[in-house]
């Protein structure tokens, strides 16, 4: 046989523990940081990226200079 009563107050528990959760700022700040570091991350990246091209294109020339000069 169930037990409402326990059922009820584990739900009412379940329910408090949401509610503090959601008034809990450091969750927020966390996400916040999160935030931030993934947009660091994308302009690392975005700079490796640009210097990759950059040098690549260099190397190119270099080697086509070679070709020429042979």
């Amino acid at each position: 046989m169930t037990d409402y009563g326990t059922r009820n107050k584990k739900g009412t528990d379940g329910m408090r523990h949401i509610l503090e959760v959601m008034r809990d700022r450091r969750g927020a700040t966390a996400v916040e940081y999160g935030l931030i570091l993934a947009l660091i991350f994308l302009a690392m990246i975005a700079g490796v990226v640009s210097v990759g091209q950059v040098t690549s294109g260099m190397w190119n020339n270099v080697s086509s200079e070679v070709r020429n000069n042979t």
